[in-house]
């Protein structure tokens, strides 16, 4: 690949490409041409980007002729139609969406974990679900100092996670419900303004929804360590943006809340906000914007042998998804 690739976005008008495009301005990510890539609804508008107006493309098999890099944001099934043309013109796709995330001959990567990976692409990187993302990077560090043993994990996922029309569904429901006018659900199965409810994804014959066994099988993968048992319960709550977790960890060795909380002051794209005179501890509203996972509650869990519980809290649609695939360009291009 070029230092200076020829880069797609593919997907660029959902909440994904959107920030995508913001973090590759913000960190500098070098690129020779860049090209929009949408559904056919979206072909032909214009959009401003780095004082520049680019013409939004339909994405189609033949679109990635002279492309090096491409980041693909647009949903699993597009993913499925279009990557693999991507990789046959000679591009590397990192991919945000679940399409390949289990695919043995794909990595799945945080750059903060398992780097290495990346190299063992063989043109398909996957980026993995936000929840899992935001769970992993402050649990790695423990995991490689005391070595976890088992995750429970409770999600608190805001509607940025089903989309830009969920974040406006959600606004638009809370305008309405405070004005006594009725409630309206287009976007996601059940009122998000003032309720929570179960991740509205699908439910298999053994319970769990689908965003709680993307936790389980993506840390298994990613941390290398098929003995590591898990179990989630996701939910959706009525935030914005950024999702928040708590999670309770067994460890084979014994770490008390002080000597993680060491660990994690040092951790790459970790964050310690845990004050417990103040009652000041990690908040989605604060971590909407940063790229960094929030960690605080640090405690001991009595009720197992090297017991901890902890509570974080990541940007979704930063760390939990463009951030994180950029993250990953960027290594690719420094094993050029």
């Amino acid at each position: 690949m070029l230092k200076n690739p020829h880069v797609a976005v593919l997907g660029v008008t959902g909440a994904v490409g959107q920030e995508l495009l913001a973090i590759l301005e913000e960190r500098k990510f070098p690129f020779a041409s860049l090209k929009m890539l949408a559904s056919a609804r979206s072909a032909g508008r214009d959009m401003q980007f780095m004082d520049r107006t680019y013409k939004i493309e339909e994405a189609t098999p033949d679109s990635f002729k002279g492309i090096d890099l491409v980041f693909a944001s647009a949903g699993g099934s597009i993913s499925k139609a279009l990557a693999s043309h991507a990789v046959k013109a000679g591009a590397v796709v990192v991919d945000n969406t679940s399409a390949f995330r289990m695919d043995p001959e794909v990595p799945l990567v945080i750059p903060e974990i398992n780097p290495g990976d990346i190299a063992k692409h063989k043109g398909i990187i996957a980026n993995p679900n936000c929840s899992t993302i935001i769970a992993l990077v402050p649990l790695w560090p423990i995991h490689k100092v005391a070595k976890i043993k088992r995750i429970i994990a409770a999600t608190y996922q805001a509607a940025s996670g089903a989309g830009a029309k969920a974040m406006e569904e959600l606004k638009l429901q809370t305008q309405d419900f405070l004005a006594g006018r009725p409630v309206k659900k287009e976007v996601l199965p059940h009122q998000i303004a003032f309720n929570v409810f179960s991740h509205n994804s699908k439910i298999g014959a053994d319970g769990y929804n689908e965003e709680e066994v993307k936790m389980v099988k993506e840390t298994k993968k990613i941390f290398h360590d098929d003995a590591i048992q898990i179990t989630a319960t996701c939910v959706r709550v009525p935030v914005l943006r950024a999702h928040s977790e708590a999670l309770y960890v067994e460890t084979e060795k014994p770490l008390s809340p002080d000597e993680a909380r060491e660990l994690l002051a040092k951790a790459p794209g970790v964050k310690v906000i845990d004050d417990r005179e103040k009652n000041y501890f990690p908040m989605p509203l604060e971590t909407t914007g940063q790229d960094d996972i929030w960690v605080g509650r640090l405690r001991v869990d009595p009720t197992v042998k090297n017991g901890l519980a902890m509570f974080v809290s990541g940007d979704q649609i930063r760390k939990g998804a463009a951030t994180n695939a950029v993250q990953i360009a960027e290594i690719l291009l420094k094993q050029q």
